[in-house]
């Protein structure tokens, strides 16, 4: 049996307003998905880009390099394409070049088969008195849950 690979990248939701989510599957070689996993990968700085052949690839996904795989090893930061449908590839282009979205991926996980996904959002940037609404509604939250544990006890 597996163990449960669900790498998250909580800085996308606290730096981003998440319109809509997609599930995508990645184009690895064969030491990328042994350190995937591993747990061995960080999605926290990546961000997603087209190409000119219309290809939507995710940039800046650190996997670290795979510990038993010497010559046959694979770059730690290249640029990983991303499987989507055509539909789908089409509709995001469209809103990233026409009304300036971004597509940032939210998390990266193993589906029972064990085949690596990762989930994108296209996504539209915070101001900065929206994250600071977020970080308070986050403090109040903790506060009421603070006060509720002391009334109970």
């Amino acid at each position: 049996m597996q163990k449960k690979i669900n790498i998250k990248n909580k800085k996308a939701r606290f730096e981003y307003e998440i319109l809509d989510k997609y599930i995508a599957g990645i184009q690895l070689t064969g030491t990328e998905i042994k350190s995937i996993r591993e747990s061995k990968a960080r999605i926290t700085e990546s961000f997603c880009e087209f190409n000119e052949k219309g290809e939507l690839f995710v940039v800046n996904m650190f996997i670290e390099e795979y510990l038993y795989g010497h010559a046959f090893n694979h770059k730690p930061k290249s640029e990983r394409k991303l499987l989507l449908n055509k539909n789908e590839l089409k509709k995001l282009q469209k809103e990233v070049q026409n009304v300036g979205l971004t597509i940032v991926p939210l998390r990266l996980f193993l589906t029972e088969k064990g085949w690596a996904k990762l989930e994108i959002a296209l996504c539209k940037g915070k101001k900065t008195y929206d994250k600071r609404e977020t970080i308070k509604n986050r403090e109040n939250k903790v506060n009421l849950d603070r006060l509720k544990k002391s009334f109970n006890q």
